[in-house]
């Protein structure tokens, strides 16, 4: 397996398919990854040679794609600065509710976790007297 970013991508899948693997990068991003590598996007990642693995890392490092851990910094600032202005996103964010319009009425539930039982809506089984 060859890593970029600190992540092991899968070797048997190919390059342009392996590198979404990383966080940041998608398919656009990948093939811009690999156009300035200058790599075919169809070969296997096991075929790489070191020299076109070298080429990837440095495109990956160069700092023109933000990726994994600084990206990852980003985002938690930006949610922590919504939380701290008190904005309609931020509050939403601190209730853990959907920050994007979504209904919340039905729904919802990838946000809000599963669902919590209330009392009283099995009914009681009999008991002897």
């Amino acid at each position: 397996m060859a890593r970029f970013a600190n992540i092991e991508v899968p070797a048997n899948k190919q390059v342009g398919v392996s590198l979404t693997y990383i966080y940041g990068v998608g398919p656009k991003v990948s093939a811009d990854i690999l156009a300035a590598a200058q790599v075919n996007p169809t070969t296997r990642v096991k075929d790489l040679t070191e020299k076109e693995e070298k080429a990837i890392r440095d495109v990956i490092d160069s700092g023109k794609h933000l990726v994994e851990g600084d990206l990852h910094r980003i985002v938690v600032n930006n949610i922590k600065r919504l939380k701290d202005i008190q904005s309609y996103r931020g509050i939403r964010h601190k209730a853990n509710l959907p920050a994007r319009g979504q209904r919340t009425r039905t729904n919802g539930r990838t946000k809000r976790g599963r669902r919590i039982a209330v009392g009283g809506a099995q009914p009681k089984a009999a008991s002897k007297t």
